[in-house]
């Protein structure tokens, strides 16, 4: 064999042009796949979905919801299940307990206390609801304002909510009530004319926090204005613990009502609510304890479920809890 025709070294891995003449089909086999392919990007979730799928974890939270929910709708629905007026007298029928024609039974004037239940309740929950929102609405516009000038401006406008929140609660009331008479109106201006200060001074802190963000500074450095970075920036970032001190603030409002009701500032005939159904009721209290046990039972029901609500919203809604 020439030197040409010599074979010369072969590296390794390389086969013998015999051994691959050799192989089969049968040689080979499947040793499975060597790569995963990648997973298809799972959708993105944002701020308020990601808050609704925790908030439905939270079992409590779950439950207080459907509890309000129905509250709510026997309050609308309620006086109409039954023939009887909030304000129908029977004297024939007064002081009955709990049976087929009076589901709650009778007051000390004959009247149907399940229709005057869910008709108080319209009452108790609408000012709650209202005192809620001019809370939110006025601490909106002055915390957000305080913050947002700083300085002076600030300085000035949170003495003047410590002088506000000073003045005591009932001689406050007492005085609206001598000014405006007694009745709702009354009732809801001498319950929000300091209840907003609270609400300014949160507002403020989340204020405070975010001006100096990035978003913020970019914002202002495309020439937007001050109320425009504040209605666009600020206060939508804010909203979370905002949802979250109202549905702690409701609760103190039915309190409130039922409080002042019951000392007899409240809601006054023939109008009712319920504070106003148990101060007329704890009189007879030890005789007929039904007439007290339904309206206080639904005080407690809808406070505890605002407190349970905004337990889980603020869980929810916290940013350094989410997953």
């Amino acid at each position: 064999m020439s030197p040409h025709q010599a074979p010369g070294p072969r590296g390794p891995g390389v086969p013998d042009a015999a051994l691959l003449t050799d192989l089969s089909s049968e040689d080979f086999r499947r040793v499975g796949r060597l790569w995963e392919p990648e997973q298809p990007p799972k959708p993105s979730v944002g701020y308020w979905q990601n808050a609704w799928r925790r908030l439905k974890e939270n079992r409590a939270a779950l439950l207080a919801l459907v509890i309000l929910a129905l509250i709510a709708a026997l309050c609308i629905v309620g006086p109409g299940l039954t023939p009887y007026e909030h304000e129908e007298l029977n004297m024939a029928d007064k002081n009955q307990g709990p049976s087929a024609l009076h589901w709650f039974g009778t007051d000390k004037m004959g009247r149907d206390l399940f229709t005057r239940v869910w008709v108080g309740g319209r009452v108790s929950l609408t000012l709650a609801l209202l005192g809620a929102l001019i809370d939110v609405v006025a601490g909106l516009l002055y915390g957000g304002l305080a913050a947002w000038f700083g300085g002076a401006v600030d300085n000035l406008m949170m003495r003047i909510t410590d002088v506000l929140s000073s003045i005591p609660y009932l001689v406050l009331v007492v005085l609206v009530s001598l000014v405006l008479g007694r009745g709702i109106p009354s009732l809801l201006v001498a319950m929000t004319l300091t209840g907003w200060c609270q609400m300014a001074v949160l507002v403020r802190g989340q204020i405070l926090q975010l001006r100096e963000r990035g978003f913020v500074l970019a914002a202002r450095a495309l020439g937007s204005s001050n109320w425009t970075i504040l209605r666009r920036h600020l206060f939508p970032n804010a909203l979370g613990v905002i949802i979250v001190a109202v549905t702690f603030d409701i609760p103190l409002f039915i309190f409130g009502e039922a409080f002042l009701s019951y000392i007899g500032l409240g809601i006054q005939p023939p109008m009712t609510s319920w504070g106003a159904l148990a101060s007329d009721a704890q009189q007879q209290m030890r005789f007929y304890p039904w007439q007290l046990f339904f309206p206080t039972l639904f005080i407690s029901l809808t406070m505890l479920s605002f407190q349970l609500l905004g337990d889980g919203l603020r869980d929810a809604l916290d940013p350094r809890t989410r997953p």
